[in-house]
């Protein structure tokens, strides 16, 4: 899988390279993405604009990998899909699951207010 990485101050800008996501990338998607929580900046947006399609087995892939940043106090924001995408997402019932945002601004904002929600919770125990 081919990606760009652009670092921000809060988080990591993955753009996909790829135009198809398919199942015998799954480890890949992981291998590229699960390392970056172990960094000071853990957040990932990651844009798809250049993705057409995607197998279900990536699709579930991202899935996982969105829940481990979760449980790891990380966000994770997809951004910028494609219609062909999101239909496919929507029939493997993984858009509802999925955090999608339109823009990767909306997919910055996103970020900073789950951010600010983990420190407010965080300083209240």
């Amino acid at each position: 899988m081919d990606v760009k990485i652009n670092t921000k101050e809060k988080f990591h800008v993955i753009t996909i390279l790829d135009e198809n996501l398919s199942a015998n990338m799954t480890a890949d998607i992981s291998n590229k993405l699960l390392p970056l929580m172990q960094n000071v900046v853990k957040n990932i947006v990651l844009k798809m604009e250049n993705v057409k399609t995607i197998d279900v087995e990536a699709a579930e892939t991202l899935a996982q990998v969105q829940q481990s940043f979760y449980e790891q106090n990380a966000s994770f924001v997809i951004c910028d899909l494609r219609k062909e995408v999101e239909d496919e997402l929507d029939k493997r019932e993984l858009l509802g699951i999925l955090n999608i945002t339109p823009s990767e601004s909306e997919a910055w904002d996103i970020v900073q207010m789950e951010e600010i929600e983990r420190e407010l919770l965080g300083g209240e125990e």
